[in-house]
């Protein structure tokens, strides 16, 4: 059987085009969801790719994610300094999970330093880019064998 990973994306990722050249490069959303799809082709397993803007539908996909024991792969992104509510959900995740960013979360504003969600994860990947998913992907995959 196939493994299945959920890849959620918080907030203003569907609008990297728009947002600070300095710390995302020249990506935009659909280049992440194209690094996503081929690096999980190249693993062997299944994504389920999904970017909102809105707390309370992340944390009904990440209730999903949870009922149905489903490997995680989040990048929280604004809501990674604040959202407790987000930080509880993530806490019911029966399977492995993975923080992400783009950028360096400690290399930018002060604010930004804080994550409540590092402690309820497996681990954080952050600083590389594209290449954080693509790290994640093939870490999510030794984590759940």
């Amino acid at each position: 059987m196939q493994m299945k990973v959920m890849v959620i994306n918080g907030p203003n990722l569907g609008r990297l085009d728009l947002r600070e050249k300095n710390f995302y490069g020249d990506i935009n959303y659909a280049d992440i969801e194209s690094a996503i799809q081929s690096q999980a082709q190249s693993l062997g397993i299944y994504v389920d790719i999904r970017q909102s803007n809105d707390e309370a539908e992340i944390i009904s996909w990440l209730h999903e994610a949870a009922e149905q024991k489903m490997p995680l792969i989040f990048n929280p992104a604004a809501f990674t300094h604040y959202s407790y509510a987000i930080r509880d959900a993530v806490v019911m995740l029966k399977a492995p999970s993975i923080e992400v960013h783009l950028s360096n979360p400690l290399s930018r504003e002060e604010f930004r330093h804080t994550s409540v969600i590092s402690g309820v994860v497996n681990g954080t990947i952050a600083g590389f880019g594209l290449d954080s998913y693509r790290l994640a992907l093939t870490q999510i995959t030794k984590l759940v064998k």
